[in-house]
């Protein structure tokens, strides 16, 4: 499993975000690694540059279903803290993550 923090330097979001990644890792066994990736840095892959911060991605996929928009702070309605996802929304992307995982490994032992 592929776990991604995008952000800004500079983002006041990204602390919340951070805080609420760990609170839903913390409930795996074996919780994957969190690459943590400036998207102002010129050598960021031009594909992870067009999110805005901070975004978790899990697997490719920001843990809100959204694409990449523009770079810019963002904002997450739903959640208490507003800047950052939902705790919900991290939790569920690492538990569909999860499931996939496995299901490929079974797919794998079959064969």
């Amino acid at each position: 499993m592929l776990v991604q923090l995008l952000y800004f330097p500079d983002c006041p979001n990204v602390g919340a975000a951070r805080k609420m990644l760990a609170q839903a890792l913390s409930q795996l066994e074996d919780a994957p690694f969190v690459a943590e990736i400036d998207v102002s840095d010129p050598v960021t892959p031009p594909h992870l540059r067009g999110w805005g911060s901070p975004t978790i991605l899990v697997d490719g996929a920001d843990v809100a279903g959204d694409h990449p928009s523009e770079a810019c702070c963002r904002l997450y309605p739903k959640s208490e803290e507003r800047g950052a996802p939902p705790l919900a929304l991290i939790e569920a992307a690492l538990l569909r993550a999860r499931r996939g995982l496995r299901h490929k490994l079974g797919l794998l032992r079959e064969v």
